[in-house]
């Protein structure tokens, strides 16, 4: 059984995360919430929550392909 790289594991959920929240923040552009409106107004709150819910997202998908990339090495591991 192979040792989990901790580079990977990093660097695989910091660009989930980062892309995640991209897109959460771009999605509420397209919406027209601004994230950085003067005060806190509903919509600077719903873009803010997108891009965290976004940031949570793109983390759970890139554990997620961590994981199937880990399942299909063991799988073809002949050991």
């Amino acid at each position: 059984m192979t040792t989990p790289n901790p580079f990977m594991e990093g660097i695989s959920d910091a660009v989930g995360f980062v892309g995640g929240a991209l897109a959460g923040y771009w999605a509420g552009q397209w919406l027209g919430l601004n994230i950085f409106s003067a005060g806190y107004d509903n919509a600077s709150i719903g873009g803010i929550l997108l891009v965290g819910l976004g940031g949570g997202a793109g983390l759970h998908l890139a554990r997620y392909w961590r994981g199937k990339q880990k399942a299909k090495h063991h799988d073809s591991d002949p050991s």
